[in-house]
């Protein structure tokens, strides 16, 4: 099928910007190209790849955590050391108060953006070439942040959590008179408060997650086209100056999605 697909450059790029999908409603497998109507379709290749990345994650720090030693730390445990300072120190730096929830939620954040990021880094055709081998999967797509059902739903999480903590730290009432009496403090202006601080409200996850889909979408599919359009033994010298750029990308879009989420809660957490 692939071999097929490299022959043809549009069905091949159209190919891998198919999702593995199962429509819930007919307990069925989506065929690539194929558009369901209806709204429960779960992409399968996301979720799976999401998950198998934070259990990694959280294995690999959990045991380091059990092993970690006093004297000369071995190169993991200095490595987990110097992201603990790094997360440490811009926590501090930009979250004014105390909660015990910031650090830990700022860490998951950046390395579990970090290595969702990093797998746009592994060759385009390799994880869906073994799916569709070995498991028979009409599509794959491995890069769960340039799915914006992701990003959307974790920036959602974190305007769950600015909302849960401007009512928490000011109350219901002052929550809403935060939205009411700024900028302009007359009640004239009550209305039209109201709807320009809730537009800047609901714009902070919307941003967040467009932001991060946007980034990662746009790379993977640079990836894509020169794995389409060029032939194999000259792929390389577009591939290797684009891998070398895109760390740069992956790191930075997981540092700003890092440093938002803790501005926002900042900005929640301070009391008028």
């Amino acid at each position: 099928m692939f071999l097929e697909k490299i022959s043809n450059p549009q069905k091949y790029i159209s190919h891998h910007l198919n999702h593995f999908q199962i429509d819930l409603c007919n307990f069925k497998i989506v065929a690539p190209g194929n558009v369901s109507s209806h709204f429960w379709v779960l992409n399968i290749d996301s979720m799976i790849f999401s998950l198998v990345l934070g259990c990694f994650f959280l294995s690999i720090f959990y045991t380091v955590a059990k092993k970690i030693t006093t004297g000369i730390p071995n190169g993991l445990q200095a490595c987990i050391e110097l992201i603990f300072d790094f997360i440490s120190s811009n926590v501090k730096s930009m979250y004014q108060g105390q909660n015990p929830l910031i650090a830990p939620l700022s860490l998951t954040v950046f390395i579990w953006v970090f290595l969702m990021n990093l797998m746009d880094l592994i060759p385009i055709d390799f994880l869906p070439f073994i799916s569709e081998k070995l498991f028979h999967f009409p599509a794959m797509r491995i890069v769960p942040s340039a799915d914006i059902n992701i990003t959307l739903s974790m920036s959602l999480g974190v305007f769950v959590l600015i909302l849960f903590y401007s009512i928490k730290i000011k109350g219901l009432f002052g929550f809403f008179k935060e939205l009411t009496l700024q900028p302009f403090n007359h009640p004239v202006f009550f209305i039209f408060n109201f709807l320009l601080e809730l537009v800047s409200l609901l714009s902070k996850p919307i941003s967040l997650g467009l932001r991060l889909f946007g980034n990662m979408y746009s790379g993977e599919m640079i990836f894509i086209l020169i794995a389409g359009l060029l032939p194999w033994w000259s792929q390389f010298v577009l591939n290797v100056p684009w891998a070398i750029f895109h760390i740069l990308i992956i790191s930075l879009q997981a540092f700003i999605f890092m440093v938002l989420t803790i501005v926002y809660l900042s900005m929640a957490s301070q009391s008028h």
